[in-house]
């Protein structure tokens, strides 16, 4: 038995929630070199680095390898991977703080709605709201990051759209999760 569970510890799906983890140096280490080279092998790497998500969770849930550490690592390495990226945008590329403070609030505020759900027997599943808010966190940060022209089209507006697509992501399913919340406790 205690080979199963070391061996579901170390297992792939893990693997790439901690490569997520261990990216985030290297993608803020990249952000502060300047040039559109670099700029373009930043955004290929938080890209690649954020696919990881996606995969990390359909290969444990796939092959029967869902695990405790896995289920706390994974969300824990996506705030990270998100919130750091979008802090050093802000200096980096002049992403308005005040929208970084309402996502990375959201972030911390349902964190800690689904930490209190739980001591009280409460499950709040992660909601579609939350997985797009998600996806255009990522997509804009891709852009921000390119932050300049490529093929003629300026990808930092792009980028901001986004942002404020996810802005509105964040707002909307964090109230969602507060009101499944307060509906499991009145009932």
């Amino acid at each position: 038995m205690e080979k199963l569970s070391r061996q579901l510890i170390f297992s792939l799906p893990n693997g790439l929630t901690i490569i997520r983890i261990l990216a985030i140096p290297v993608i803020l280490f990249l952000l502060f070199y300047s040039g559109r080279a670099y700029q373009f092998i930043t955004a290929l790497f938080f890209l690649s680095v954020a696919v990881t998500d996606t995969l990390d969770g359909y290969l444990a849930r796939r092959r029967g390898m869902v695990t405790t550490l896995g289920q706390f690592l994974d969300p824990l390495a996506d705030k990270l991977l998100i919130v750091t990226a979008l802090i050093a945008l802000i200096p980096a590329r002049g992403v308005p703080f005040w929208m970084v403070i309402i996502i990375v609030g959201r972030e911390i505020a349902v964190t800690g709605l689904r930490g209190i759900a739980v001591s009280q027997g409460i499950v709040i599943p992660a909601s579609n709201l939350g997985k797009y808010k998600t996806v255009f966190e990522v997509a804009s940060i891709f852009f921000i990051i390119l932050n300049e022209d490529y093929f003629g089209i300026s990808f930092q507006p792009v980028g901001m759209g986004l942002l404020w697509v996810a802005l509105i992501f964040a707002v909307y399913s964090g109230i969602d999760y507060f009101i499944k919340f307060l509906r499991q406790i009145i009932i």
